[in-house]
């Protein structure tokens, strides 16, 4: 199997073309990896995230649409959140797409003079204009496409933006298929940037194997098919889904509150993965080529006049509900869905946009924003009519609440209230209050992200079984470095506990790629170098990085964080993986 075709994608000149790049996948795999040497070579990371020869970069890996769960595609960009790496990664059928086309990576550079829509068919790209729905939902964007681009016989895969993107909102994602998403960074302020409304990639390719690469690839693929339907770690995923963590971490006085003031929620059961399961769930759905099917749909009823009722299918997970429920200490399953569905049309990052109506909330309480500020409107915690509002207003450009679109970290250096403002390096931090290993994770981080190792993991093991802060640290880094392999086959890392180095390089080496134990380990080791490279060129200093002076004051799962602790944690950190 060779790798090596890259789509470059011009939007300014309206111009495309495929180059051959075997090299660089044979030394840096695909996906997270081989994404980051494309944006180096690119990239422009001192300028501005919006300047139309930023690139948009998007890659696949070498296990995508072959083997079970590898089912994401990693973008990466210059974040307009955090001025530094931007990384994203998500499902849905968009990797299978590229990989019927042929396409293993693309670069997408430019703006269009007008709104404009990218059709891709295998190694061909039209232009098309997008002016008639330029303003409509990531919802009604999607109908539009998928009922104009559709061909008989031919599944596609639909990229695209809300209007939050288009009015370059530093916390827009961009929005995939049915439910999945670019989140984090700002992928949809980018692609509003380009007057890139969307982007569609069909295909009627795929991979031709010789019999005895077959034979290989069949005994590989039955050990991974295996372990992902009979694992229970795949199946907790299935069943309840993330939302199954509402209970448990509240329990251990880790579930974020009323903006991280508290780590328990009173109405925990009521907001638990377990309610949603029995009121709300209507169908489980998966990504393409994933066996877990961990996405879980509710249905939505709302009754827009009397005796008629509009109903939606809004996904939800443990994010969700901590960013706009627990977070904002609401307590009701049927707000929370009403919220999500706001925020699905628009296009925001549900983490991001919920925890900055959390920051507006409790600067409003505290007298920092005032009712002249809001024109009257009260932003107590727990008034979902008023979230909804604050919502509507801030798509409406008004007066302070356009801001809110910037997230917590801008607003408060123009509204005051700092010491509110929950985030790390600019981006508001997923849902954990568990303790000093995720408070690094989310400061050292290469996307600031819980999942850039398993910080939030580590706080809950050393509950019961303490260990060393050194080995802490340690863990954390050796998971940070192979989260690069896996990043750049591009797994869902869902199935991190399936895919172990063993069965990578078996994996590998059944699709005639020339990886070994040694070869992986040194390629983990570097791109984690590699990337902190790029954030240092953005102008990332993390002898400078602040922890939200917040977080030192309120009690996490492993009790109350010290400063001088968690510096040190840094600085280990930055030993163990070299990262200066």
């Amino acid at each position: 199997m060779k790798q090596g075709n890259i789509l470059h994608i011009d939007l300014t000149s309206q111009t495309f073309n495929v180059e051959r790049d075997e090299e660089l996948f044979e030394r840096f795999m695909g996906g997270t990896a081989a994404g980051t040497e494309l944006l180096f070579k690119y990239g422009r990371p001192k300028d501005d995230p919006y300047i139309p020869e930023a690139p948009i970069i998007f890659a696949i890996g070498p296990f995508n649409s072959l083997y079970p769960v590898a089912t994401k595609t990693v973008a990466l960009f210059k974040s307009p959140q955090s001025g530094e790496l931007g990384e994203s990664h998500a499902g849905g059928r968009f990797s299978m797409a590229l990989r019927e086309a042929g396409i293993d990576a693309m670069v997408i550079t430019g703006r269009s003079e007008r709104p404009t829509y990218l059709a891709i068919d295998n190694h061909k790209v039209a232009f098309k204009s997008a002016a008639t729905f330029w303003g409509s939902s990531s919802t009604s964007c999607e109908r539009i496409l998928r009922e104009a681009e559709t061909v008989n016989g031919r599944k596609l895969s639909i990229v695209r933006i809300g209007p939050a993107g288009e009015r370059r909102s530093p916390l827009a994602c961009a929005v995939v298929d049915s439910s999945r998403h670019f989140g984090r960074t700002g992928l949809g302020g980018v692609m509003g940037s380009k007057n890139l409304k969307a982007v569609v990639v069909s295909g009627n390719g795929g991979w031709e194997f010789e019999k005895a690469e077959m034979k290989a690839y069949n005994e590989v693929y039955d050990v991974f098919y295996d372990r992902v339907v009979r694992s229970k770690d795949m199946a907790k995923y299935h069943d309840v889904g993330t939302s199954i963590n509402i209970k448990p971490l509240s329990m251990l006085n880790g579930l974020p509150t009323r903006n991280f003031s508290q780590g328990s929620f009173e109405s925990a059961d009521k907001v638990s993965g377990e309610t949603f399961a029995r009121d709300h769930l209507a169908q489980h759905i998966g990504c393409v080529h994933c066996q877990c099917g961990c996405i879980h749909m509710a249905t939505l009823r709302e009754e827009f006049q009397q005796w008629h009722y509009a109903t939606s299918k809004v996904s939800y997970d443990y994010e969700l509900i901590y960013a706009l429920g627990t977070s904002l200490s609401v307590s009701s399953p049927q707000d929370i869905l009403r919220m999500i569905l706001e925020v699905e049309r628009q296009g925001w990052d549900v983490i991001s946009m919920g925890i900055t109506l959390a920051w507006a909330s409790e600067a409003y309480v505290n007298g920092v924003i005032t009712d002249k500020d809001t024109g009257g409107l009260a932003l107590n915690f727990g008034n979902t009519e008023s979230y909804l509002e604050m919502m509507r207003r801030c798509a409406a450009g008004e007066e302070f609440f356009r801001d809110l679109e910037l997230g917590c970290a801008k607003c408060s250096e123009k509204w005051g209230g700092k010491d509110f403002a929950i985030h790390y390096g600019g981006v508001e931090p997923a849902g954990y209050m568990t303790g000093e290993n995720f408070t690094v994770s989310s400061l050292l981080g290469v996307r600031h992200s819980h999942l850039d190792d398993l910080g939030y993991s580590i706080d809950q093991k050393i509950l019961t079984k303490p260990m060393p802060v050194e080995e802490q640290v340690s863990t954390q880094v050796k998971e940070a470095q192979w989260r690069m392999i896996l990043n750049s086959l591009a797994i869902c890392l869902f199935a991190r506990g399936v895919y172990d180095m063993d069965i990578v390089v078996k994996g590998l080496n059944a699709l005639s790629l020339d990886w070994t134990k040694e070869k992986i380990d040194e390629l983990g080791v570097n791109m984690l170098r590699r990337k902190n490279e790029w954030r240092r060129l953005c102008g990332f200093d993390p002898d400078k990085l602040a922890i939200p002076p917040k977080m030192l004051r309120v009690r996490s799962a492993n009790g109350r964080m010290s400063e001088e602790s968690l510096r040190y944690r840094m600085k280990l950190y930055r030993e163990y993986s070299g990262i200066g």
